[in-house]
């Protein structure tokens, strides 16, 4: 696993950075808060870096913070995704503001985002929102009071996933199935008796 890199920038874009490293050139996908803190052609940086290895590929996707790689971590567990959305969503706002648009489930400005849709937003925000205020607690961006103030259903997610964990489900796994479900909910039907009934009927497959 490839987790930091510092080397010569030898090409870049807004999206792309080749960095020779000892005269092997690796190409980097970035986000544009990380082309922001490039040096010029010719000078030397350390960018932290994720490496995906696939079938088919192997792609290395940098970033100048860890707090960038951090949230495009946590953001490519999010079903529906990936990996160019997340770089997608780094690029659109810094990560105090998407931690805010989070934690508050702001899914008005999230779905603004290219690629991130209403479902995809509402995904992030189950998801992610507990997940975030724990890793940046010294980002003062909201409380989870304040996001279920924002999200008119987000208190019945939150015993729904609560009653779930009670009858012996492991948290991760209900989060997905419960964002997944929620996503295909009319708003009428978000109560958390039904959440929790068609939950159940997900997870008993």
């Amino acid at each position: 696993m490839i987790a930091q890199l510092t080397g010569r920038v030898v090409t870049v874009s807004f999206t792309e950075v080749i960095l020779d490293v000892n005269g092997i050139g690796f190409l980097l996908s970035i986000p544009v808060s990380t082309y922001d803190i490039l040096p010029p052609l010719g000078g030397n940086v350390t960018l932290l870096t994720y490496m995906a290895v696939r079938e088919d590929a192997i792609q290395l996707y940098g970033f100048g913070t860890k707090n960038e790689l951090e949230v495009f971590k946590l953001l490519i567990t999010v079903n529906g995704i990936g990996a160019k959305t997340a770089l997608t969503i780094l690029s659109s706002m810094n990560i105090p503001m998407f931690c805010t648009a989070v934690v508050k489930a702001d899914i008005k400005t999230l779905k603004k985002i290219s690629g991130v849709g209403p479902r995809s937003a509402e995904r992030i925000v189950v998801e992610l929102r507990d997940k975030l205020d724990k890793m940046f607690p010294e980002l003062t961006f909201g409380t989870s009071e304040s996001a279920n103030k924002a999200l008119p259903y987000a208190r019945e997610l939150e015993d729904a996933l609560l009653a779930l964990e009670q009858l012996g489900f492991v948290r991760v796994k209900i989060q997905q199935a419960v964002s997944d479900l929620v996503a295909t909910l009319p708003e009428n039907q978000r109560s958390s008796e039904n959440i929790i009934r068609q939950a159940l009927r997900s997870l008993s497959k």
